[in-house]
């Protein structure tokens, strides 16, 4: 039965994948008319149009995170969510192609379907070890060393340099993305009555400080929001681009996208950070202590 099931999927991907790779790209105006028809009117007809013709963007994501070991079909799916989020959140008075503006969110929901569902239960919290999971393999076929051995010293070392992490931060997740999986249930030793998870410690927060994190995280939230909202459109579609990202888009990316230089995309990004962080110390004593201005 699982493998007929299976085999159904296959089969369902590949049809998916061939009927999008059919569908005709979209010039801007009739872009433009579809997104307001779906915006304005809520034309279900225009949302199809617009999003089938942009799908193989979908398919083209999600085939770069296939070596994860995740059915492609999932990610696909993942990716569909996103650019129906990106559908509903798009602006067509922004003057930004639509299919700039969903690869962000096509990314960002495949990314964390496989932070959540991948074999690595932890792979850290901040931005910069999300980077180090998603680009630790481009990263060693960049400096030569995609063998699969072990890294070298040196290799180490440039890695770290290049996201911002510390060395033992690139060996241990190293070490966990080379390392096979093991069952919680196995038992340490043939005479041995304990499993491995009898000695898994628990380092999660304590209640307090779960909700002391969550009413911080909540509050960051809404004082970052209240600053992108005081931004114009090109302002904060910049800063989401060039800092929300987990790849941020070049200033050359930037200024190709908006048909202006990309000196002015850096004054434009300059000019809006500083608004930012206007609007942050004005609630703060130290703007430092928050995560994303340090």
């Amino acid at each position: 039965m699982s493998e007929s099931v299976n085999r159904d999927a296959i089969n369902y991907d590949n049809q998916f994948i061939r009927r999008v790779m059919r569908e005709d790209l979209l010039e801007r105006q009739e872009e433009l008319e579809l997104a307001i028809a779906w915006r304005d009117h809520q034309d279900e007809r225009a949302l199809h149009r617009l999003v089938m013709a942009y799908s193989r963007l979908v398919v083209s994501v999600a085939s770069k995170f296939r070596h994860y070991g995740l059915p492609v079909g999932d990610l696909i799916q993942e990716g569909n969510i996103g650019i129906m989020q990106a559908a509903n959140r798009f602006d067509p008075d922004r003057e930004v192609r639509f299919s700039t503006y969903s690869v962000w969110w096509i990314r960002a929901s495949i990314q964390d379907y496989v932070l959540r569902n991948w074999s690595i239960v932890r792979t850290g919290t901040t931005s910069a070890h999300k980077s180090l999971f998603f680009k630790l393999r481009r990263l060693r076929a960049r400096i030569g060393e995609a063998d699969g051995g072990a890294l070298t010293t040196d290799g180490r070392e440039q890695i770290a340099q290049s996201i911002g992490v510390s060395v033992n931060d690139v060996q241990h997740m190293e070490m966990r993305m080379s390392g096979a999986d093991a069952s919680l249930n196995a038992m340490v030793g043939e005479n041995s009555d304990n499993s491995i998870q009898d000695f898994l410690v628990d380092d999660r927060p304590n209640p307090e400080q779960s909700a002391m994190m969550a009413t911080d995280a909540v509050t960051l939230s809404s004082w970052l929001k209240d600053a992108l909202d005081d931004l114009s459109d090109r302002e904060r579609l910049i800063i989401q681009r060039r800092r929300l990202e987990e790849e941020g888009s070049t200033l050359e990316q930037l200024g190709f996208d908006f048909g202006v230089s990309k000196e002015r995309i850096r004054q434009l990004e300059a000019r809006a950070f500083n608004k930012i962080r206007d609007n942050l110390e004005r609630r703060v004593a130290n703007i430092s202590d928050l995560p994303f201005m340090a």
